[in-house]
Formats: structure tokens, C-alpha cells, sequence
């Protein structure tokens, strides 16, 4: 293949574009947002998940607060009743002496369950100060989420800028290559991870870095200025330039 000494150049100038439009790209894909929010996300589940927990055994604790004290006001109410009753004075003497053997039973009824409701309210108290710092924890995963969400969106959009300016010649550059080099370029860029061309500097292949034997170096002196030359070991294009060292 043949290609002015310009049109190599431009190659060069092609590669160095496109290098850059890769490194952009690994950093979108390598910000630092991104390993951030992924371990963010993962203890918004498990925090999430724990809050889901516990107010499930908040709302059964509630229900089981409200039944003892349903329970509780329940006795107090019939033993009111039966005090009323017996401080009438209505009724036979054993009536009212069964009345009185009702109060008893009913204040020893009374002070168990105020026990359980006691105790319930203690599991309750717990629960909710359990609950309180579980919602405060998913509000604050939720704030920092968000937080490092609209960074990573202007570093992303930093990029994109910086992507766009850097493409923008791209076209115009490609166009001065020409179309077959800029094919075998754009091929052996795809199979050697990104570097389709490289400078030859001080004997030096600019893409394997590899030093060039003297008899390498001697095929490329002879080679006309428009002979698109190939690095023999990484099989780059290899550019001739003022700092060769031929």
C-alpha cells in the first residue's frame, strides 16, 4: 500500500484522536460515582430491607398494644360497673357479697394484664426507636444516592463535552488519510485493542515499544517515503518520523 508521507502523518494524528476518544470512554465506564453508587444501592436493599422488617413488627405490635389495652379498659369498665352496683347497695347480701368477690378477681385480672400491656409497650417503645433510626438511615442511603447520582451525571457530561470536541476533526482527518488506509488502520486498531498506528521514535515502535533490530531498521531506510511500512513484531503501521533514528 502506498500513502504520501502527509497522509501518514495525518494517521498519526487519527491514532491520537482516537486514543483519546478511548480513554474517554474508559473513564465513563471507570468513574468512580459508578463502584460508589453501586455499593450504595446494595445497602439501600439491606437497609430497605430491614425497614420493611421492622415495620412489619411495628404494625403487629401496635395491633398487640391496642388489644391490651382494649383488654385492660374492658376489665376496669366491669369492674367500675360492679363497684357502682355494689356501692348501691342494690341486691340480696349474696349478691352483693358475690360482687365483692368479683372486684377482687377482676383487680387481680387487671394487674396481669396491665403487666402484658406493660411489656408490650416496652417492645413497642424499642420498636419504634428501631423504626426511627431505620427510616433516618434509608432517607440518608436515599441523599447520598442522589447526591452521587447528579455527580456522576456532570462528570458524564463533562466527558461527553470533552468526547464531542475531540471527535469533531475526526471526519476531516480521516478524509486526508484516505479511505484504505484509514481501512487497514481502523482494522488493526480493532484487533490490537486500540492502536492501529504508531510512531517509529529513536528505533523504537511507538505500539509494542519494542526496539527494532538492525535489520529491520535497514528495510525501513530503503522503503520509499510512500510505503506504508508495518512493525514486524505487533504488525502496527508504523510511521517514520524525524526522531526514527534511521
Amino acid at each position: 500500500m502506498k500513502a504520501s508521507p502527509d497522509q501518514q502523518q495525518r494517521l498519526l494524528d487519527l491514532q491520537a484522536i482516537d486514543t483519546r476518544l478511548d480513554q474517554i470512554e474508559h473513564a465513563r465506564t471507570h468513574l468512580p460515582q459508578l463502584a460508589e453508587l453501586e455499593d450504595l444501592r446494595r445497602n439501600a436493599e439491606v437497609v430497605g430491607a430491614e425497614h420493611v422488617r421492622v415495620r412489619t413488627a411495628h404494625d403487629d405490635v401496635q395491633r398487640e398494644l391496642r388489644k391490651s389495652e382494649a383488654d385492660v379498659q374492658q376489665v376496669r369498665d366491669r369492674a367500675a360497673r360492679d363497684e357502682a352496683r355494689l356501692a348501691s347497695g342494690t341486691g340480696t347480701a349474696k349478691d352483693l357479697q358475690a360482687l365483692q368477690h368479683e372486684l377482687e378477681s377482676l383487680a387481680r385480672r387487671q394487674r396481669e394484664l396491665e403487666d402484658v400491656e406493660l411489656e408490650v409497650m416496652e417492645r413497642a417503645e424499642a420498636i419504634e426507636s428501631d423504626l426511627s433510626e431505620l427510616e433516618a438511615g434509608v432517607e440518608r442511603v436515599a441523599t447520598q444516592i442522589r447526591e452521587l447520582e447528579a455527580s456522576r451525571d456532570e462528570a458524564l457530561a463533562r466527558l461527553d463535552a470533552e468526547a464531542a470536541e475531540v471527535a469533531a476533526p475526526r471526519t476531516a482527518v480521516a478524509a486526508e488519510v484516505g479511505t484504505e488506509l484509514v481501512t487497514l488502520y481502523d482494522r488493526i486498531r480493532t484487533q490490537s485493542g486500540g492502536t492501529g498506528a504508531a510512531a517509529l521514535r529513536q528505533r523504537r515502535c511507538g505500539g509494542c515499544q519494542l526496539e527494532l533490530n538492525a535489520v529491520d531498521l535497514g528495510r525501513i531506510k530503503a522503503a520509499a517515503e510512500d510505503e506504508v511500512l508495518r512493525c514486524e513484531e505487533c504488525r502496527r503501521i508504523l510511521v517514520r518520523t524525524p526522531e526514527s533514528g534511521l
